[in-house]
């Protein structure tokens, strides 16, 4: 983000009690610029939810008790949330395709759903992963109709 922007830094333990909480911390920074729109920031809670969700379920399937560390740079309208867990790392391209909801086949999908959402609420989703981990980035312009 560019200079002269604030930022929040959260670690929490990885526990789903904790998702909620990390949920309105970041909706409140969020919408602080008064140009901020409702419903982007409710779009960035939504993902944020669903990274959030994903890295403690991460953190459970390796069996580590590390924290989930969650940033947000927030610049005027602009903002950029990351979310790294310390889980085993996955393949993003490895994720399946999930059908359209109208689409029978999307009755068998329970799970999944968490990355084509992040990707469909915020402007840019990236992804790094390894072995030691995952980094999501999310970016937002809370001023803009949403795409």
């Amino acid at each position: 983000m560019t200079a002269g922007g604030d930022e929040v830094i959260l670690r929490v333990p990885a526990k789903a009690d904790y998702v909620a909480l990390v949920r309105v911390v970041l909706a409140a920074a969020a919408a602080i610029d008064p140009e901020s729109r409702d419903d982007r920031v409710d779009d960035l809670r939504v993902a944020v939810s669903e990274a959030v969700t994903n890295a403690v379920e991460a953190h459970q399937a390796a069996g580590t008790d590390s924290h989930v560390e969650v940033r947000c740079f927030t610049s005027g309208h602009h903002v950029e949330v990351t979310v790294r867990d310390r889980g085993e790392g996955f393949d993003p391209d490895d994720v399946p395709v999930v059908p359209d909801a109208e689409d029978p086949q999307r009755m068998f999908f329970e799970n999944g759903l968490g990355l084509p959402l992040m990707r469909r609420l915020v402007d840019k989703t990236d992804i790094e992963t390894g072995d030691e981990g995952t980094l999501v980035r999310l970016i937002i312009d809370t001023s803009l109709s949403p795409s």
